[in-house]
């Protein structure tokens, strides 16, 4: 009768330390379940690299270009000598225009020589600006040539996180506003929030200058009309029956109106001249004239023939 409650006292003993064994069993179970599916959250980056087969170097490799991408703002002027400066000008618009380009300005002058010359500014793609230089260099006799190649790219970078800063600022600003309850706030967040948009629109502004500067490439052709003096002195070496007869027309004609220069000019005092005479003339007609006088010995000769 006393080993039966012995007996029980054990077996309940040993039920206790199964019953905690099981429970630490379970306990670390559960934990390895729970490191297990925190796992795959941490490594979730790297585990979709591996799924895609691209390590993180290799992105990090492919995303280093985009990342030091250059902005080049590039300029030219081009100075060419051709026959027909009309022509010239079509084939540049022409050329401008295919490329994705368009004329920007354009000008043409012509002096008393009848010379002519003509300046066009023309925006073409930077992927396209080496091309087009080479046709518009083309379309005569090249005089001159420069090109001028300007990097921004820090300029491009920081305006962009200006322009980033700025539009975080205005929208701490707006929701510093929807929150505000008194006037005085109001009035002030609103003179902050003018003053900040005003910096915002400086810098997209500037954004998009540089931006336009930098996809766009600027040419400046000008364009020099020959002069047709070549053929004229080879015509004058060789002059022929009608050229004669023409540079003698022009002498007797050039010697006409010298004639009639001088004959316009002397003919003031001619007829000065002419008018003097005639009055001297009609003036000594009116004088009376005189008698000559008689010689003493005459009447002598005369007693002596009688």
């Amino acid at each position: 009768m006393r080993a039966t409650p012995a007996i029980a006292a054990v077996l309940l003993t040993a039920s206790l330390a199964l019953a905690g064994c099981s429970a630490d069993a379970d306990s670390g179970s559960a934990d390895k379940a729970a490191n297990s599916a925190a796992r795959p959250r941490e490594g979730a980056p790297g585990a979709a690299a591996q799924a895609d087969g691209t390590p993180r170097e290799q992105q990090k490799q492919q995303q280093a270009p985009a990342r030091s991408a250059t902005y080049v703002i590039r300029t030219a002027e081009l100075t060419v000598q051709v026959a027909d400066t009309e022509k010239a000008l079509a084939t540049a618009r022409t050329t401008a225009v295919g490329a994705g380009g368009l004329v920007q300005n354009e000008s043409t002058e012509r002096d008393s020589t009848n010379h002519v010359t003509s300046t066009i500014v023309l925006r073409v793609p930077q992927e396209s600006y080496d091309e087009v230089l080479d046709e518009l260099a083309g379309t005569g006799r090249l005089v001159a040539r420069s090109s001028d190649a300007k990097d921004v790219t820090d300029q491009v970078v920081d305006v962009d996180s200006r322009v980033s800063s700025q539009r975080a600022s205005v929208a701490r600003v707006r929701e510093l506003m929807d929150r505000a309850t008194k006037l005085s706030d109001v009035v002030e967040l609103e003179g902050q929030l003018s003053s900040r948009q005003a910096d915002l629109e400086s810098l997209l502004s500037q954004q998009a200058s540089l931006k336009n500067r930098t996809s766009m490439a600027t040419i400046s052709l000008n364009l020099s009309q020959k002069h047709a003096v070549a053929a004229k002195e080879k015509a004058e070496d060789d002059p022929g029956f009608l050229d004669a007869l023409g540079g003698g027309w022009d002498a007797f004609t050039g010697t006409l109106r010298w004639i009639g220069v001088v004959i316009g000019a002397v003919a003031p005092f001619a007829v000065a001249l002419a008018v003097l005479y005639l009055l001297w003339r009609l003036v000594r007609g009116r004088l009376p004239r005189r008698t000559a006088p008689v010689p003493a010995a005459q009447p002598r000769e005369a007693a002596e023939q009688e």
